[in-house]
């Protein structure tokens, strides 16, 4: 128990929701005679949304406050955590309107070795990569928990939850808790015929919330997709869908030579079809241009209450066009403050 990380905690919890100075001595004292610092539930929940808002790598942190909390940290059985991870994925998905969730965990106890608990499998064959590269690693360890894949590109993973140190145990997503949305273009019908897809809500499960102290290594979370993460990276990569070519051929484009600029124009149009099939079916998202004005409101509502905004610019400003941004003109101060969200070491 660090009493100096729980004191800077809850001094700012008592600031900001207006308690009294005796309210802070008398819970203070409290902690003290415990000798162990437990959160309350109401501590929790404005601790999370403190670490969103102190997110440095995050452009959507105007609705901070909007993050809707459960608090987890008296289930401990693995049965009883993937329906709560399930539980998870259907309040936050709310039928394509994304509701901004983080599910909390207790600590030192509880890990979920996904990286999202939505994520593609990705497969190594003789004539390539099939599905999403980036989860190739993780994909053998399910597998060797097994789990048998049908070896498409859009493979779910299974979630794989361990508990106090036990075996972990490998639980099937349910099909009818995945929303995912077919990618297609409003004018080019043969972006159709790639059969893309992805997945509506990014909950992100591999990363630790620490707060007064306290590492919550299971904690996911998640908001909405900003176009671009999905059309201009995981679609996108080089090295992980890898789907520029096969665009830029359906629009005719110029791929014998760099400066036709085929790769930046099927970026434009990958990201157009996402966006388009998003909102077509009625799930949020944001394109860049937006998500960029509105961090600038909570850019203005920081500066209006005094604090400090920091930022890491590298991942503040979009991967297309950033130059069209207010973000890519403006430098930000990249220290991290805590309650926060940071990396952890994966478990396998």
């Amino acid at each position: 128990m660090n009493i100096q990380e729980i004191q800077q905690f809850l001094n700012l919890y008592q600031v900001e929701q207006n308690e009294s100075e005796l309210w802070l001595e008398n819970r203070l004292q409290q902690i003290r005679s415990a000798g162990d610092y437990s959160p309350t539930t109401d501590e929790l929940i404005f601790g999370a949304r403190v670490a969103w808002r102190n997110s440095n790598k995050c452009i959507g942190r105007l609705f901070w406050q909007s993050l809707h909390v459960v608090d987890a940290r008296d289930v401990l059985e693995e049965q009883d955590i993937f329906q709560k991870l399930l539980e998870h994925i259907d309040y936050a998905t709310n039928s394509g309107k994304i509701r901004p969730t983080i599910t909390v965990f207790a600590s030192n106890r509880v890990r979920i070795w996904n990286h999202q608990l939505i994520r593609y499998a990705g497969y190594e064959t003789e004539a390539g990569v099939i599905g999403d590269s980036s989860s190739i690693a993780f994909t053998k360890v399910c597998e060797s928990l097994g789990w048998k894949g049908q070896r498409t590109p859009f493979d779910v993973l299974p979630l794989v939850v361990q508990v106090d140190g036990r075996a972990p145990q490998l639980f099937t997503i349910p099909t009818e808790y995945i929303l995912e949305v077919p990618i297609r273009h409003p004018e080019a019908v043969d972006v159709e015929k790639l059969q893309l897809k992805w997945y509506a809500v990014p909950i992100i499960s591999s990363m630790r919330f620490q707060m007064a102290g306290i590492d919550f290594q299971a904690a996911p979370f998640n908001g909405w997709y900003m176009g671009t993460e999905i059309g201009a990276r995981n679609l996108a990569d080089h090295d992980r869908y890898n789907m520029l070519p096969a665009i830029a051929e359906i629009f005719n484009l110029d791929t014998s030579k760099q400066a036709s600029l085929w790769r930046d124009r099927a970026l434009v149009e990958l990201n157009i079809a996402v966006l388009h099939s998003f909102k077509e079916d009625g799930v949020s998202i944001v394109d860049h241009h937006t998500a960029a004005q509105q961090f600038k409101l909570f850019e203005e509502a920081e500066e209006s209450v005094g604090r400090e905004l920091t930022g890491n610019w590298t991942w503040l400003i979009p991967p297309l066009s950033p130059a069209t941004t207010h973000i890519f003109h403006k430098p930000y101060i990249n220290i991290y403050h805590t309650p926060n969200y940071f990396y952890q070491k994966p478990c396998y």
